[in-house]
């Protein structure tokens, strides 16, 4: 697993964008958790209400049992480098701390605004879930490992995804590339509906997710997410 992407390199790239993303992030965190009933909107400042139990939970990914008490809707982009940062700093420990003990389920959810390369991830990740839904987080972790340069300008093509993909044990490429082929009309339906989906709770951004009747905006860390989770379990 790659370290953080917080460090020098990751500030070299993205020095500029990341100062107007954080002043976007803190506006957002602050109507997100000022207000733990509603969300920011880019309808005029104005806010939503959110409830878990208003997202749509069938025909997604999702890792954790589909019994767990707790769920966590996660909006996300492969090329964002941000859902990146949160995945290495929050996802795995998310993973280890709550989804592997049985208390939650993430349930992952397409918002793919960068390019093409975005577009065919989630097509293959679809496709991937289909095929092998016991592989789909170690080939996700994986796609967030390899990530490199935002946009179609570095990893994340089809060709170089299924070269990632070649290196997981029991996954037969061929066999996924097939599926994401003949089921691309219904995969850019379901990309599409996890959209609008975003849009109804007042998400406009990655990554983004929704625990109880919060919305987590930003690439928040760790210690904001589990007393959120731990909040809902003491309500079970």
């Amino acid at each position: 697993m790659e370290k953080s992407t917080t460090g020098g390199t990751f500030i070299e790239k993205y020095g500029t964008p990341l100062a107007v993303v954080a002043g976007a992030i803190i506006i957002a965190g602050a109507f997100a958790f000022g207000r733990p009933d509603a969300a920011p909107n880019d309808d005029g400042g104005t806010a939503k209400a959110v409830d878990i139990k208003d997202v749509q939970m069938n025909g997604d990914p999702y890792i954790g049992s589909p019994d767990a008490p707790v769920v966590m809707a996660y909006w996300f982009d492969y090329q964002c480098p941000f859902c990146k940062q949160f995945d290495t700093t929050v996802m795995t420990q998310l993973h280890e701390n709550y989804v592997k003990t049985g208390k939650l389920r993430v349930i992952f959810k397409d918002f793919q605004f960068l390019g093409s390369d975005s577009t065919a991830a989630a097509q293959f990740a679809r496709a991937m879930w289909d095929a092998y839904p016991d592989k789909f987080y170690v080939w996700y972790q994986a796609m967030f490992e390899a990530q490199d340069d935002e946009g179609d300008k570095g990893f994340g093509d089809l060709a170089s995804i299924q070269e990632l993909t070649k290196k997981i044990p029991g996954v037969d490429v061929a066999r996924v590339t097939k599926l994401m082929n003949e089921n691309k009309s219904k995969y850019d339906a379901a990309i599409a509906a996890n959209r609008a989906e975003a849009s109804k709770f007042g998400v406009n951004g990655t990554p983004a997710g929704i625990i109880g009747t919060t919305l987590v905006a930003g690439a928040q860390p760790y210690s904001t997410i589990a007393p959120l989770i731990d909040a809902e379990l003491a309500k079970k």
